[in-house]
């Protein structure tokens, strides 16, 4: 394949080079899938306003979120087991995120650690925080993103329980892999996959394993996490967490309006319009659906992000325009990251922001601080 020209294309090349488990678990969704898709399909429905003879020299995407200059307004999303789709993957993301000026959102359950992510950049980079039964765990996760410079704290709220995921369930998903025929022939039909695993040590869960109380080895991380998430949390946790942290503090997972005026009460400096990629509740609405009538309940008292579903910059102007401060890629970055490491990560993020460069300017804007509601057609 030529060099790619849309994360489609990283998406196809990604599938041939990374394991099937490991590309289903970044490229599936919970039970039918029927949220994952509503995802994709409602930005599909919204249409733009074509302007013509108007000023299109000078445009410019900078913007800030949470008060932090971007480059452009899309963070990389907070993904687990992103050091599975390419070895050391967290480390290769933020340095890519760090040169092109955008967030990146290193997940609990990530492959790298946090101090493997602070070890190779020079900007603070973001963390997101699970909430365990283990609040020492907890309390130390927090104190060690915070010795790492992170400057904002994700607080994932959708994650009580797990939701099914058939693919991952059907694909035996672990990390390290298991050893089965199924999961060696999966990773022999990968062989450039395979070379940079064995380059690597950062084969498991870097922030759990050796931090955890009684995990130090894969057997004893496995009924340490499917012990550990709490059910039981709620708003009132999260002002320990704000307490605990002190710092920029962003509430991911929200999807009603009810639920934005409760994230708003904590005094969280934003929250996250998000269904998990489709990978919790499925038959829930769409991020992008729920986007305008949750501006509408709090968009005055809090900033608010956007995250699923997001393909291509159009869907990142989409969503600002209908109230979104900023936006996150999970999926996108993950295919550039399969399929080129580092460079696919830049690639993506660089295909992201020329299409929003460009609809942008067909929409009759220069600046991303003034794209809003006048440029969504009233035929959409």
């Amino acid at each position: 394949m030529a060099t790619p020209l849309t994360i489609a294309d990283l998406k196809q090349l990604a599938q041939r080079r990374v394991p099937k488990m490991f590309f289903d678990y970044a490229d599936s969704g919970a039970w039918t899938e029927s949220t994952y898709h509503a995802n994709e399909s409602d930005f599909s429905r919204i249409k733009l306003r074509q302007r013509v003879l108007v000023d299109m020299a000078d445009r410019s995407l900078e913007t800030t979120m949470i008060g932090q200059k971007v480059s452009m307004p899309v963070a990389l999303a907070p993904t687990g087991l992103t050091g599975m789709q390419h070895a050391d993957g967290e480390m290769l993301a933020a340095r890519a995120a760090e040169e092109f000026g955008v967030p990146f959102t290193l997940s609990t359950m990530s492959i790298c650690s946090i101090e493997d992510v602070a070890s190779v950049t020079t900007r603070p980079f973001w963390f997101q925080l699970y909430v365990m039964r283990d609040k020492d765990f907890v309390l130390g996760l927090i104190n060690r993103a915070r010795a790492a410079k992170c400057s904002a704290l994700v607080l994932t709220a959708d994650l009580q329980i797990l939701g099914q995921r058939h693919k991952d369930l059907r694909n035996g998903l672990s990390a390290p892999p298991k050893f089965t025929p199924k999961h060696v022939w999966q990773m022999a039909s990968r062989p450039f996959w395979c070379l940079d695993m064995l380059q690597t040590k950062r084969r498991t869960f870097g922030n759990i394993i050796g931090h955890a109380k009684n995990v130090s080895n894969i057997a004893s991380l496995a009924t340490w996490t499917h012990e550990q998430f709490d059910p039981r949390l709620s708003w009132a946790d999260v002002a320990w967490i704000k307490e605990q942290w002190g710092g920029p503090l962003i509430i991911k997972g929200v999807l009603d309006p009810e639920d934005a005026r409760a994230a708003a009460d904590t005094g969280a400096d934003a929250i996250v319009v998000s269904n998990h990629g489709g990978r919790q509740l499925d038959g829930a609405p769409s991020s992008i659906s729920m986007l305008p009538a949750i501006v509408d309940a709090v968009g005055d008292r809090i900033e608010i992000h956007l995250d699923g579903g997001i393909r291509s910059g159009q869907d990142v102007l989409k969503a600002v325009a209908l109230g979104a401060k900023g936006t996150y890629i999970g999926r996108p970055f993950l295919y550039g990251l399969g399929a080129m490491g580092k460079e696919g990560v830049t690639l993506a993020l660089g295909i992201i922001r020329k299409e929003m460069d460009i609809t942008m300017a067909l929409c009759g804007k220069r600046d991303i601080n003034d794209v809003n509601a006048s440029i969504i057609s009233p035929q959409g």
